[in-house]
């Protein structure tokens, strides 16, 4: 939020090496920095206008956005691909709430991030006084964070800054508040008092060996299935244990089913993916072994037509909780998933029993089944654009580039690219994760940009675009490479919707006809691209991807060509769904 008008921002004494005081506002930098805190992602204003400075002058980066929710969700990104928190920084009430989205958000996706937010003073705000923008943070963060501490004394920064990050990155990850009322930031102590309470976390994710006993149990049961699946989750991503992980598939020769954002842990192209044959081996499987994956609505649950025959479930997962949260588990595998998958490779022997020839000959078939049907889809030039003619360019920009980092959001947009779009190496693929929400878009690509210094495409809906598309600006300012590609069908869903009482108000699912959405980012010095044919798209990202420079292309796609997703039952390659 900008500071408002009128406001007076708070003076802050210089501090140096030989001054005998130190302050809060110092004191929050050294204790981030002391941890390998590198980046902020936030936006200025009252309070904390003088910690974002200050944190510049340190040698901090500082990445100020135009909205604070997206900031956040630049920072829950930035977590997911360090397995640091990433930061968040915003002013008080107002712009904590906007970033409380992207908190909650990140706690429900496990990605480790802290939000700091300034606040107005407890005195104040208990006896609600009617201080500036007061409001009662911790308490309104609690349910949606995984830890929210306040600090109301400078000399336990070191200490409240120590908590939050053991609290998001231990265990199962997730987000947390950092409460920081405006006196605390101005608060002098001594220099020597102040540095000596700073604290360095020691080991703060540390190992978690899983119990023999339920190891061997995992093995016996996956040495009698018939059908055996492993299905990843993004949570095995996350773990950093690529190697155990695609041990664990081929020694075991077991097919393999990745979640959306664990693309890529073994490129999609390998024998023994199953992502073509969705449906079918969640539905014939009898043995299904869970890698960093719940059974939430992504996955039907667990339970009903999606997953037809009976079966038995092992599951590795960090938090004991999670078992047995929506069906049985006969075998739960507690602890990290690297210890967990590394115990489990400890017991796969060249004796291990591989799958039946009968299983892996019909997974096989199902699965080049469909990938005809796709590519015959694939193969089709309709006029207009349709969400696969312009996919099918963009998957083989993807193929041409494995280590660009692919932002992906929207209704159609994303249900589509999910299925046409390969990815090749871990960590690449980052889109709406379990909430299924729209408008991470932006922050996710700024976020995957500071962190990684890599090419970002992001392929969004022009409905999820609109919620983060003002970032270009960010974007530019930065000169971040970030190539966007919005496919723009007029609407959400589709463009062709009609006001049912004929009045002169256009239907909610419609926008402005022929939106030139190029036209924003060349608003702020980047380059636009307006774009009609599969043709005129591959010679755009072409041309943006050897610049590296910020560039947007405005994908024209047959506003008729969409359908309302949200369809838990057409998850599979032709038509996969995901509300939004």
């Amino acid at each position: 939020m900008a500071e408002a008008a009128g406001a007076i921002e708070l003076k802050v004494p210089q501090v140096n090496e030989t001054s005998p005081m130190t302050d809060g506002f110092h004191l929050v930098i050294e204790a981030l920095k002391l941890n390998g805190i590198e980046n902020i992602y936030g936006l200025p204003g009252i309070p904390v206008t003088d910690l974002a400075r200050l944190a510049q002058a340190e040698g901090m980066r500082v990445i100020s956005f135009r909205h604070e929710q997206n900031a956040g969700n630049a920072a829950a990104i930035a977590g997911y691909l360090t397995q640091k928190p990433g930061v968040c920084l915003t002013v008080s009430a107002p712009g904590f709430l906007n970033g409380l989205t992207a908190l909650a958000n990140a706690t429900t996706n496990c990605f480790p991030m802290i939000l700091i937010s300034g606040s107005s003073e407890r005195e104040i705000v208990d006896l609600q006084q009617g201080d500036y923008e007061e409001m009662d943070q911790l308490n309104i963060a609690k349910p949606h964070a995984k830890a929210a501490f306040r600090v109301l004394h400078a000399q336990d920064i070191g200490i409240g800054v120590a908590r939050a990050i053991r609290a998001a990155v231990s265990g199962r990850p997730g987000g947390v508040y950092l409460d920081l009322p405006a006196k605390l930031l101005a608060q002098a102590v001594g220099a020597v008092e102040g540095r000596n309470s700073l604290v360095r976390v020691v080991d703060p994710a540390p190992r978690q060996l899983p119990a023999p006993d339920s190891v061997q149990r995992a093995l016996n049961l996956l040495k009698g299935a018939k059908r055996p699946l492993i299905l990843l989750g993004k949570g095995a991503a996350y773990a950093r244990a690529d190697a155990e992980i695609r041990a664990l598939v081929e020694k075991t020769g077991i097919p393999y089913l990745p979640m959306s954002m664990a693309k890529g842990l073994l490129p999609d192209t390998h024998p023994q993916s199953a992502s073509a044959a969705r449906s079918f081996v969640l539905a014939e499987s009898d043995v299904v072994l869970l890698v960093g994956a719940r059974l939430n609505w992504l996955l039907a649950h667990g339970k009903g037509k999606t997953w037809g025959a009976p079966k038995q479930f092992i599951q590795i997962d960090i938090a004991p909780t999670e078992i047995d949260s929506n069906v049985a588990i006969a075998a739960p595998v507690v602890g990290d998933i690297g210890s967990c998958v590394s115990a489990l490779l400890e017991g796969i022997d060249p004796s291990f029993p591989k799958p039946s020839a009968e299983w892996l000959s019909v997974v096989a078939e199902r699965k080049n089944k469909n990938l005809a049907k796709m590519a015959e889809t694939l193969g089709k030039d309709p006029t207009p654009m349709s969400f696969h003619s312009a996919l099918r360019v963009l998957r083989d920009v993807v193929k041409a580039h494995p280590d660009i980092m692919l932002v992906n959001e929207g209704a159609n947009t994303l249900d589509y690219a999910r299925a046409v779009i390969d990815m090749y190496e871990p960590r690449k693929r980052l889109d709406c994760g379990t909430w299924g929400v729209m408008g991470i878009g932006m922050g996710f690509a700024v976020g995957a940009a500071v962190e990684t210094g890599k090419q970002v495409l992001a392929i969004c809906g022009d409905s999820a675009f609109g919620f983060s598309g003002m970032e270009v600006e960010t974007i530019c300012r930065y000169e971040l490479p970030v190539c966007i590609v919005v496919f723009n069908n007029n609407g959400v869903y589709r463009g062709t919707d009609v006001n049912p009482s004929g009045g002169k108000d256009v239907a909610p699912t419609v926008f402005v006809k022929g939106s030139r959405y190029d036209k924003l980012i060349e608003a702020f010095g980047g380059t636009g691209y307006h774009v009609t044919t599969p043709a005129e798209l591959e010679k755009a990202v072409a041309e943006a991807l050897k610049t590296g420079k910020p560039a947007l292309i405005n994908a024209v796609i047959d506003e008729s060509a969409g359908t309302e997703s949200g369809r838990l039952t057409n998850l599979n390659p032709q038509s996969s769904a995901k509300k939004h």
